[in-house]
């Protein structure tokens, strides 16, 4: 099993991600509310702003405070050079 670092030791599994996106569209938004209301909204920033939002397959909406390149080259393997806290 494959884990992606979302920032502060959080991990997710690579094989239940479906999308990273952003979280600034009103769509996002809502998408988030209602997660929230479903109890299935997982908030990963630690009490940063909300740079990027991860759909699970199993309908949780997780919020990471580190951009979605970051997560999307973490998923890759890749190793990045950033001033980002994760």
């Amino acid at each position: 099993m494959k884990l992606i670092n979302i920032g502060f030791g959080n991990l997710v599994s690579a094989q239940r991600l479906l999308s990273v996106i952003s979280p600034d569209s009103a769509p996002v938004k809502r998408l988030m509310q209602e997660a929230r209301e479903r109890g299935m909204l997982i908030d990963a920033s630690f009490g940063r702003k909300t740079k990027a939002v991860l759909i699970m397959d199993t309908d949780h909406v997780i919020l990471s405070a580190l951009e979605p390149k970051t997560i999307r080259g973490r998923a890759a393997g890749e190793e990045e050079d950033t001033d980002e806290e994760g």
